[in-house]
């Protein structure tokens, strides 16, 4: 947003400066609270409708792509195995980060701000994170170009730039208008993913076991290779990032209670690591497809998801099978290119607005994030996909990993604060933990990928990345005492902490949910988005302090002169969360 500042209508009296926001910027029915704690007024759906919007994002069918890749190089057996690999340690890692975000109402970026990365360390994941949105919306809005180039002879090169600006209303309106596309988009695609392997099940029974015992196309063979599992593994896990994406949906779910309780651990899991169940399915099942098709169109359209799509509906559908093909493909092509794009924009917000103390608003944001797609699109990334997404995984796992260990170890071992703190006034530039953890992890990783320690460290270079990052993580912590997590106390303790409620465990929800003006903006806000701010001489709300680039950080540098306590300071257990 354009923020200007109003001066003060006469010498004497210099009040505060009021900040008013760009109009954009200030409707927060566009802007989704992008910077900022997602407040339980906002939060309108239902645990079950969140879980349903979030799984409606992963539509996409990059998966195809990636999982048919994986075989043809390394061979069913190694492929197999590495697809199974790569989701367990998604799902694994993708669990205590869901539960962070749903629980504190927090986007991915603001969680890794206080899970070890401090309030700039966190600036660097966000970069890892904006180019995971945009490297995976040139991904799919290739495959959609492919799909449109098939059904209508439209020039791939023109198709890209009509998959890019589809997305733009939707993405513009927020998560209101994502929310519609994804409920009404789904029975297409539900009808759209089953068909092909149901008519495969009657028309080519014996093509899975002819599929289990193929040896790839690249002369890997059948059999099991270390090598091959390791580099299928490294390609992936290029999806490990994700989680930000179902992140970016989760921080809108609602309180949880003793009467929602259970759907909401149900929703929680489904919605975030549970993505990758049906995404592992989904990669298996585009590289059968891909395989079935493979004498009849070749390697290179077998990799396009929209030939294999066309190759399984004909027996049944004959020549109405490419244009069924070409309306599923484009439809799960803008299911997931809104989030990416939804998501991308969220990322540079967080980026620009702490580096240049400016912002013009989320949708603004919406335009870089899809002209460097377009770009990647129009230089043909989908031939490089596999040397692509292997050398992404090592920067993407080694960030996902640190997070996980954080909210896992450190937190229960009392060497993290036991809440999530995300704003300006309470945290350190950086704080080695998770900052730390990830830099050293992410470059041995990376010269190991490009072959430094030999064959085997160069395959298993994402294991390397994962390993060093959990064992870092808390190493770093454990030596530093905790120290760089918290650059002055919070006056009150742990307000996103409960069960949801953004209470810590003996914080009324009425206390947190209770609004407290800021000094700056004038605005009421809750008070988990609220920080005491010696220089207004009171509360200030989290994106007005993220945007003061004259304050001078004098909170943090002499925590001695916090401003006023908003609320009783509650007794409160030190004890880690439930994550």
């Amino acid at each position: 947003m354009t923020d200007t500042v109003t001066p003060a209508e006469t010498p004497a009296a210099a009040p505060p400066p009021r900040r008013s926001y760009a109009k954009l910027a200030a409707d927060e029915s566009r802007e989704d609270y992008s910077l900022r704690y997602a407040p339980h007024s906002f939060r309108r759906w239902s645990p079950s409708m969140v879980a349903g919007t979030a799984l409606g994002g992963i539509a996409y069918l990059a998966d195809f792509a990636i999982g048919a890749s994986i075989v043809f190089t390394y061979g069913f057996t190694s492929g197999f195995a590495s697809i199974l690999t790569a989701a367990a340690i998604i799902f694994l890692t993708g669990i205590p980060i869901a539960r962070a975000c749903a629980t504190y109402g927090l986007d991915m970026d603001l969680v890794t701000r206080g899970a070890g990365f401090g309030y700039f360390g966190s600036t660097l994941t966000s970069l890892i994170y904006a180019s995971f949105t945009f490297i995976f919306f040139a991904l799919e809005g290739s495959i959609m170009a492919q799909a449109m180039h098939q059904a209508v002879g439209l020039p791939v090169e023109i198709g890209y730039l009509v998959t890019t600006l589809i997305v733009i209303p939707i993405v513009f309106r927020g998560m209101g208008a994502l929310a519609k596309v994804q409920a009404w988009t789904q029975p297409i695609w539900i009808v759209g993913m089953v068909l092909p392997f149901l008519v495969l099940a009657f028309e080519a029974p014996d093509a899975w076991g002819a599929f289990a015992s193929f040896g790839g196309t690249e002369g890997a063979g059948s059999g099991f290779s270390w090598i091959g599992f390791g580099l299928g593994t490294g390609v992936a896990l290029s999806l490990i990032a994700q989680i930000g994406e179902q992140a970016d949906y989760l921080r809108f779910m609602p309180a949880k209670t003793e009467a929602n309780k259970r759907r909401w651990n149900l929703a929680v899991l489904a919605a975030g690591p549970g993505w990758v169940i049906i995404g592992a399915a989904k990669q298996l099942g585009g590289a059968f497809l891909a395989f079935v098709a493979l004498e009849a169109v070749g390697k290179t359209h077998a990799l396009e998801p929209i030939a294999p799509q066309i190759e399984a509906l004909k027996p049944w559908l004959g020549t109405f099978a490419l244009p069924a093909a070409a309306l599923f493909v484009i439809v799960s092509q803008v299911k997931i290119n809104v989030t990416n794009a939804y998501s991308g924009s969220l990322s540079w917000s967080n980026f620009f607005s702490r580096v240049t103390h400016k912002h013009p608003g989320r949708v603004w944001y919406i335009f870089l994030n899809l002209a460097i797609a377009l770009t990647l699109m129009e230089m043909n990334m989908f031939a490089a996909l596999g040397k692509l997404l292997g050398f992404y995984s090592n920067v993407g796992i080694a960030w996902i990993a640190a997070v996980a260990a954080d909210l896992v170890i450190n937190k229960r071992a009392g060497w993290s604060p036991p809440y999530i703190e995300f704003k300006r006034a309470y945290l350190y530039s950086v704080n080695p933990a998770g900052f730390g953890a990830m830099v050293v992890a992410s470059t041995v990783s990376i010269l190991a990928f490009f072959g430094l320690f030999g064959a085997y460290a160069q395959a298993f270079s994402t294991f390397i990345a994962a390993g060093l990052a959990l064992v870092l993580c808390p190493l770093i912590a454990w030596a530093t005492k905790g120290r760089y997590y918290l650059a002055r106390p919070n006056p009150v303790w742990g307000h996103p902490q409960a069960e949801g409620s953004g209470g810590g465990p003996d914080v009324d929800v009425a206390d947190v949910t209770a609004t407290h003006t800021c000094a700056v903006c004038e605005t009421a806000y809750e008070l988990p988005d609220i920080a005491d701010c010696p220089v207004q001489s009171g509360p200030i709300c989290s994106l007005c302090c993220s945007l003061d680039a004259e304050c001078g950080d004098v909170c943090r540098k002499d925590p001695g002169v916090a401003g006023p306590v908003l609320m009783p300071v509650p007794t409160v257990p030190q004890a880690a969360p439930k994550l």
